[in-house]
């Protein structure tokens, strides 16, 4: 994450709603988009008007991602999640000590 931290990636317009299965960009508002993504369990359309846009959809292997382990739930200070500014300064020596049951996603594809 710190190579990406100081990265100016610019905002990607709205096209699609944040239903189940899309990929999203994460964001906290205009001109902050990260590096992060995350995919939608649930139909998130709530997030549509504030900038988050879905740029792929899981096609195949859904109930691969309903078996991710949820029970950490969102993450701080929501829920007792993975804090976000811990993971960018700590990494995974973070996550393995304080979440050490949390899943990891190996390998993903892009198809064309």
């Amino acid at each position: 994450m710190a190579r990406w931290r100081a990265a100016q990636i610019p905002d990607d317009q709205v096209t699609q709603s944040n239903k189940r299965g899309t990929i999203t960009f994460a964001t906290a508002g205009p001109g902050t988009r990260t590096s992060q993504v995350f995919i939608n369990f649930n139909d998130n359309s709530n997030l549509d008007g504030m900038g988050f846009a879905p740029f792929g959809r899981i096609v195949s292997g859904m109930n691969v991602v309903d078996s991710i382990n949820a029970e950490y739930g969102e993450g701080a200070p929501r829920g007792r999640g993975p804090d976000q500014s811990r993971i960018q300064n700590e990494g995974n020596a973070y996550l393995t000590k304080d979440f050490p049951r949390l899943d990891y996603i190996k390998k993903a594809t892009i198809e064309r």
